[in-house]
């Protein structure tokens, strides 16, 4: 797949890039696995001088040999006795940057937590010593959200405050997604749907679907469901790490949220623990959740339900992880039958979420999200409020449209509308064959 968007990621790493000319910038780039973090960092370097070395976990000696080959090819600089630290290794690309400019690209830079967490202190004293002799460049990629935020954001950690930006790299708009399906000669509302349910937008899932040229429903569930799938194991390899020896905790309370167990006490019932403690880390702390509330409810309210943010992860812990067994026995026929069955079932919260997406990328809203009280009751799907104009986009979505009533819609609408005097509501009946690029208001 070519490269697409990432426009204003590289407006901002151009202008950093910039800005190095004159001293030493740091920049990170975070996000979960598969987003394009490595793609866009070489992209934004395609034309420069630079280099690119992956922290691979190994001993450290031997990552600093590879990393010294590297630098031999880029770099001729005469290297004084034995390096076996990394210390030593970006001590010498300091004395590089003193001499000429270039950009040197650290990935999957919170390894050294496993190889050599004293790494990170050395990097302090050696940046603050010679950032502003340097015309350097470093950009530090990192998949495990947890720890980079706590390399680069946690007040005691010795990189607090050091990096210029802080780049959080997230999935695809639908705008982007929508002109990859046309190029691939594959748009439809139902495929831009269909993608979304079972990527989210990820870059390297769509490059996959596309790869293998998936037009349907069966396609998709034949690439996941196949021996040596990278998808069979995904939610394992993206996760454990995260979690660490809780893994399994953590991983039984996202396999509950997938089938829609979304209240507290309903997770809570099912594992006989109290799990707050769990649901806060994975909502601040990993940002594996969401915790949703009705649109205009008070940030302390009981009323509210968790989510998984990520579209592949939640499909992952319904589907997959919740039928490993026969995943273990490769009876994938078994798992397309469940998956199939209960596919239309399943998409009508991500039709929901579908639509709030639509929304919030439209410009033309400061608050979306959707509406229910106590005991879920008078629930709606969509709610998008735009407080400057005091209008209100009330919408109720369905697979099937015709199933949908407006008058029904309004009159559940009334407690809502209680909270918003004054403002115009609309109400609309929503489904994927809807062209939601049109302006609402």
């Amino acid at each position: 797949m070519k490269f697409y968007n990432r426009i204003e990621e590289l407006k901002l790493l151009e202008k950093l890039d910039r800005q190095a000319e004159q001293e030493g910038v740091m920049t990170i780039l975070t996000g979960r696995r598969r987003v394009g973090k490595t793609v866009l960092a070489l992209h934004h370097v395609a034309k420069k001088r630079f280099l690119y070395l992956f922290v691979s976990r190994k001993e450290e000696h031997l990552l600093c040999e590879e990393f010294l080959e590297e630098i031999k090819k880029q770099f001729v600089m005469p290297i004084i006795g034995e390096i076996r630290y990394f210390k030593e290794v970006f001590a010498l690309l300091l004395e590089i940057g003193k001499k000429e400019k270039f950009t040197v690209i650290f990935d999957e830079f919170q390894e050294f937590f496993q190889i050599n967490p004293s790494v990170y202190s050395d990097l302090q004293k050696l940046w603050d010593l010679n950032r502003y002799a340097v015309k350097l460049q470093v950009v530090f990629i990192g998949s495990v959200y947890s720890l980079m935020h706590k390399i680069f954001e946690e007040e005691k950690q010795p990189l607090f405050g050091r990096a210029n930006r802080v780049l959080e790299i997230k999935a695809f708009s639908f705008e982007t997604t929508t002109n990859i399906l046309r190029d691939n000669g594959i748009f439809s509302a139902n495929n831009l749907f269909m993608y979304y349910v079972f990527t989210g937008n990820m870059p390297k899932y769509l490059d996959i679907f596309l790869t293998e040229k998936a037009k349907n429903l069966d396609d998709i569930l034949n690439i996941i469901l196949q021996k040596n799938s990278l998808f069979l194991n995904e939610g394992k390899t993206i996760l454990i790490e995260e979690f660490g020896r809780d893994y399994l905790t953590y991983f039984a309370i996202l396999e509950l949220i997938a089938q829609g167990k979304t209240a507290r006490n309903e997770i809570e019932s099912v594992l006989e623990r109290n799990v707050g403690g769990y649901l806060a880390r994975l909502e601040l702390d990993y940002g594996i959740v969401r915790r949703h509330r009705p649109i205009h409810a008070k940030p302390n309210t009981r009323n509210q339900k968790y989510k998984i943010a990520d579209n592949f992860l939640n499909f992952w812990f319904r589907f997959i992880y919740h039928n490993q067994a026969a995943i273990e026995i490769e009876n994938f026929a078994y798992v397309k039958e469940i998956i199939k069955r209960d596919y239309a079932t399943y998409c009508g919260p991500m039709l929901e979420k579908y639509f709030q997406k639509f929304l919030a990328e439209s410009g033309q809203f400061n608050q979306v999200g959707a509406y229910w009280e106590k005991n879920n009751q008078n629930e709606i799907d969509v709610v998008g409020i735009n407080d400057m104009k005091k209008q209100i986009l009330i919408a109720e979505t369905k697979l099937n449209k015709a199933k949908i009533s407006l008058k029904a819609l309004e009159t559940r609408a009334q407690a809502l509308l209680q909270h918003y005097p004054g403002y115009t509501p609309t109400y609309l009946a929503l489904s994927v064959e809807d062209d939601f690029s049109i302006k609402v208001f």
